[in-house]
């Protein structure tokens, strides 16, 4: 093997760990480019040809399949969950919401949460008051008075 195909091998390995690490598809073109230039060196000297093979087979991966990778990324980034299904309900207080003291407690569609306010510190949500569920923080819902 030439000191270029080791290079190349190097550069493929590199390439590999790299994608394992980051799990982003962020060099899975790189993979395939370094790999066609190791074989390219195996059968051709030339440095500027397996530079040539690198470049043309990473970028045409690229262009070919960025578009699709774009769209698998986009579709990815928003998991819903059963809890979702809260977000917009009226509930009930059950427990006092305070934020100064971090308590609170809300019953949901029959489903008892913690909850905490979007409303400065300070501003208490008395037991038996109806508020809204505008979203879900960790473990707890995130919730507005009812008006």
């Amino acid at each position: 093997m030439s000191i270029m195909g080791i290079v190349w091998l190097c550069v493929l390995v590199i390439m590999i760990v790299l994608e394992g690490v980051t799990a982003q598809l962020v060099s899975v073109w790189f993979v395939a480019g370094a790999l066609a230039a190791w074989v390219t060196s195996m059968f051709v000297a030339n440095v500027a040809v397996q530079c040539t093979v690198f470049i043309i087979v990473s970028l045409v991966l690229l262009l070919v399949t960025r578009p699709f990778v774009r769209k698998l990324k986009e579709s990815a980034k928003f998991v819903p969950t059963n809890a979702d299904r809260f977000i917009g309900e009226t509930a009930v207080v059950l427990e006092d919401i305070d934020e100064t003291k971090g308590v609170g407690q809300v019953k949901v569609c029959g489903s008892i949460w913690s909850a905490k306010t979007s409303k400065p510190a300070g501003e208490v949500i008395r037991k038996g008051s109806e508020v809204i569920v505008k979203g879900i923080a960790g473990v707890k819902l995130v919730v507005e008075p009812k008006f």
